[in-house]
């Protein structure tokens, strides 16, 4: 089995671990109902792109 040949450094082991943490998410304002909503996604009221495009029941 192989062994690292030195120990990892703080510094080097923090600056590798500094990219993983929690993404906020990217919203997007939506003029036609007028809430955020996840981009190049359908709104909750069945709109994308302006035009309606499910018909909720």
């Amino acid at each position: 089995m192989a062994t690292p040949a030195r120990r990892t450094s703080k510094t080097k082991k923090r600056m590798r671990r500094g990219h993983i943490k929690l993404q906020t998410p990217n919203l997007s304002f939506d003029p036609k109902t007028g809430e955020y909503r996840l981009p190049h996604r359908v709104s909750p009221s069945g709109y994308y792109n302006g035009r309606k495009v499910l018909d909720n029941k």
